[in-house]
């Protein structure tokens, strides 16, 4: 290299020459520029050493598998997978799903109004329209993903549907259209509401305009995806072909009577593990500006250390309950096998050098080089006589290509790296973690990555 520090033509040919000399490179580079370097990196030790049986399994587990689409629902599909789990055995079904454009609906809305009201939030702030705050929020406005506590909002404002009353749409299941119509539609009404505010309006008249706002919005999602009925009825078949209607009825009031009783939300706790030095274990943190529901529940997230996380879910399962978590999903993860695991790929034999995992969880993290990107439901378990864990089998909501028909496995070792979250009852979760729930939440800011999966 020259003494300014740029690369010089003489230390180009050195790290030609160099590449060259090694025949190691030579037959990597013939590998990698004919097939995906992650597959090509794929460990057969690692696959042919990886069966996905459990000594602990949920029943019954969900049928049939979903499929998330071209759309960024997860979150709302690992939190129905797991809640469809007790209501099937309940009510005593073969197969079942709750309507996650139902869901997707309402997200959209309430996360549209959400948006503004956090425009004219963000502005009586004195937060200038071209700073770091409001650029994030106009950049990632209205996006597809989502947190636990958001999904509560809206289930406890606007109950479940069986898909068979609100099923999918075209859009429901390639949402990035319609996310650009929304997107672009509400830049301009936050354009207008910040000049509004600038004049000097009152609070009376901003609310006034954004329910003026708010019409069109809805009209555009109505259109897009179908405008869900006030009331329904859901007519079945038992597992013993019996035939059952239940209806008409709201769908709060189905969740309410129908599926609460099983799987009640408020009994639910979210907890996180952030190993960043500034973010303590045993606090209590949230993110500004992250919600959906405006007046609704916080979105909340109780630090804990990767152990305890690891420990509860192992609890959730062997007790029958499967459970929610998000976690990083595409690192050391054999898609086509469905293997998340830290041995998944050889990347020191192909490269000469590790391509993943070379920082800490933290470091990752501060780095930029981690975040939530997915959710799903863990719903078995493996544990030795020893008591330790070894994996977990994954319901995902990607169909049923993948994995072992749409299931998934991942190692201890791999949740200990790359599983940032899960949800699980109160009844597992110590009195002095659940203390926790009592702080006022630290607040980190918007673009935190503990937030990603909420984009």
């Amino acid at each position: 290299m020259s003494g300014t520090g740029s690369l010089s033509q003489t230390f180009l040919r050195k790290l030609r020459s160099e590449f060259y000399s090694d025949t190691r490179n030579v037959l990597a580079q013939n590998v990698c520029t004919k097939f995906s370097p992650t597959e090509a990196c794929i460990s057969r030790q690692t696959v042919q050493n990886t069966q996905q049986i459990f000594n602990h399994k949920i029943d019954p587990e969900g049928k049939p598998i979903t499929d998330q689409k071209s759309s960024g629902r997860c979150w709302l599909f690992a939190m129905l997978n797991v809640i469809r789990s007790p209501f099937m055995k309940m009510h005593n079904l073969e197969e079942f799903e709750f309507s996650q454009s139902y869901l997707l609906f309402w997200d959209k809305v309430e996360r549209s109004n959400y948006f503004l009201q956090n425009v004219v939030e963000t502005a009586e702030r004195g937060e200038a329209v071209d700073g770091r705050l409001v650029s994030f929020l106009l950049k990632d406005l209205v996006g597809d993903g989502g947190q636990w506590d958001m999904a509560v909002n809206l289930i406890k404002k606007h109950g479940l549907v069986p898909k068979t009353c609100f099923p999918e749409s075209t859009t429901s299941e390639a949402t990035a259209r319609l996310n650009g119509l929304l997107r672009t539609k509400l830049r301009e009404y936050a354009k207008v509401l910040r000049s509004l505010i600038s004049n000097g309006v009152s609070k009376a008249d901003l609310q006034a305009k954004i329910e003026e706002q708010m019409l069109v919005i809805y009209r555009i999602i109505g259109i897009c995806v179908g405008i869900p009925s006030e009331t329904f009825t859901w007519e079945f078949y038992t597992s013993t072909k019996t035939y059952t209607s239940i209806g008409p009825i709201t769908p709060v009031e189905f969740y309410e009577k129908h599926v609460k009783p099983c799987f009640n939300v408020d009994e639910k706790v979210c907890l996180v593990t952030d190993p960043r030095p500034t973010n303590p274990f045993g606090k209590l943190y949230t993110l500004d500006c992250l919600g959906n529901v405006w007046g609704g529940g916080r979105t909340l997230y109780n630090n804990q250390p990767p152990e305890l996380l690891l420990k509860l879910c192992a609890e959730s399962i062997k007790n029958n309950e499967p459970v929610w978590f998000g976690c990083e999903v595409s690192k050391r993860y054999a898609m086509k096998e469905g293997i998340h695991d830290l041995k998944a790929h050889d990347y020191e034999a192909m490269f000469g050098t590790d391509a993943q995992i070379t920082l800490s969880k933290a470091d990752r993290l501060l780095y930029g080089d981690s975040s939530m990107t997915h959710a799903m439901a863990f719903t078995g378990v493996s544990i030795d006589n020893d008591g330790k864990i070894s994996k977990f089998r994954i319901e995902n909501s990607w169909g049923k290509d993948r994995g072992d028909k749409g299931y998934q496995v991942c190692t201890a070792d791999w949740f200990m790296e790359f599983v940032f979250e899960a949800v699980v009852d109160k009844k597992y979760v110590p009195a002095d973690v659940l203390a926790v729930f009592d702080q006022e939440p630290i607040v980190l800011p918007a673009w935190d990555p503990m937030g990603t999966l909420a984009q």
